[in-house]
């Protein structure tokens, strides 16, 4: 496994990105994919579990992320962007996290408040409150806006590192490609 360098993050982190990106496209796949689907079927049921248990699995990997990212110095991007692009890309980090945090917690809270089962590939997670149906309907809410915000983050993030491949030519994707052989 290749450790991170002064020029490119290690192997763990670069794939804990990109299976978070493939588990973000299936986790917003399975919401949207549900619509397709009568209320109460088998498969819009079927859906909106897989969309709770991998929600989960970013919250899971979220953390490892933030150990890995912790572990050693963030490679330098040369050349060095200008102030205000490093404080963008620091606040959309943040929001990309708080992201990975805050959707995965309050779909947990929305099933516990609503009195349902939070499944896990097997497990069953105990609830984080109490039910309350009031509540779990002010959840969704908060829960669906900061989705449709994730669209935009995740948007702006992908966009900003094709910017910077293409346009400004410097190595802030290139850090986070795996080494070509």
């Amino acid at each position: 496994m290749k450790t991170r360098s002064a020029s490119r993050f290690g192997s763990l982190s670069i794939g804990i990105h990109w299976l978070t990106l493939l588990l973000f496209v299936a986790v917003y796949g399975t919401i949207e994919l549900r619509e397709l689907f009568e209320k109460g079927s088998d498969p819009r049921e079927m859906l909106k579990t897989w969309h709770f248990m991998l929600g989960m699995l970013v919250f899971v990997l979220v953390w490892l992320r933030m150990a890995a990212r912790l572990s050693g110095p963030t490679p330098a991007i040369r050349p060095e962007p200008a102030g205000l692009q490093q404080l963008s890309s620091k606040l959309l980090h943040l929001a990309l996290y708080v992201l990975m945090i805050g959707m995965p917690l309050t779909g947990w809270l929305i099933l516990s408040a609503a009195g349902k089962p939070i499944p896990f590939f097997g497990l069953e997670l105990p609830p984080l409150i109490g039910e309350n149906k009031d509540l779990a309907k002010q959840i969704k809410e908060v829960h669906e806006v900061i989705g449709t915000t994730g669209y935009f983050l995740i948007g702006l993030h992908a966009v900003a590192a094709l910017y910077h491949h293409y346009v400004r030519r410097d190595n802030t994707l290139t850090r986070m490609l795996p080494e070509r052989a």
